[in-house]
């Protein structure tokens, strides 16, 4: 006579001592544990494959519009579109400037966005002399720094913090482009209203001026 060992599934036969009528025993105590099984479709799996679908045509369409060519700068917000044909006439100075001008702490750290500067320290750019006056001036300044004591909107400040220059390598390096459309940016921003400078002005500067060092106020004086 066979043994039979206690089980939390139901009882359980040595292979030795199983009857076929044991075994169907055997069987119909296990499937009454498991839960029917049901006809058609669960809904959230349904739910969960619309979901995705919809995600994957929103991105789908997103980089269809969005691609940029798969240019890797065209998700850089300090990205100027080259200059020629078509995509020059659609460029916006003022736009890029204002872009450029806000990007990497280059601009607005000292001058703020407000273009007030701050008092003692760096000078404003808002109803600025230096800013709307001489084109000249204002190209230099940028290109190849400035340093010392300047007087800005009746204000001294001494020059402890020097203007970096923007035109001759090391950290910034800007096009003739870049320069341009900076410039042109504050010079029509916060009540300013002075004309745009042009590219072709700034590389005019550039290969005409041979100048390795920081301007001074003095210096920049006997510049038209």
């Amino acid at each position: 006579m066979s043994s039979r060992t206690p089980s939390p599934t139901g009882p359980q036969l040595e292979q030795s001592g199983a009857s076929d009528a044991s075994i169907q025993s055997v069987h119909a105590h296990l499937t009454e544990r498991k839960p029917e099984q049901k006809v058609g479709y669960s809904p959230m799996p349904l739910a969960l494959l619309g979901v995705m679908s919809g995600m994957i045509l929103v991105t789908a369409i997103f980089f269809v519009h969005n691609v940029g060519g798969f240019d890797p700068l065209a998700y850089d917000g300090r990205y100027v579109p080259k200059a020629g044909g078509a995509e020059k006439a659609a460029v916006d100075p003022v736009k890029v400037g204002k872009a450029l001008f806000n990007s990497g702490g280059a601009c607005f750290t000292c001058h703020q966005a407000s273009g007030l500067g701050a008092p003692g320290l760096y000078p404003p750019l808002a109803h600025s002399e230096w800013v709307t006056g001489s084109e000249e001036k204002l190209i230099r300044i940028v290109l190849h720094g400035l340093k010392g004591e300047v007087k800005v909107a009746g204000a001294t400040f001494p020059g402890a913090a020097e203007m970096p220059s923007f035109g001759l390598g090391g950290q910034y390096n800007w096009t003739d482009d870049k320069v341009a459309y900076v410039l042109t940016y504050i010079r029509q921003e916060w009540g300013n209203q002075a004309g745009p400078i042009t590219p072709e002005k700034v590389a005019e500067v550039r290969t005409t001026v041979n100048r390795k060092d920081k301007w001074t106020a003095s210096e920049l004086d006997a510049v038209k």
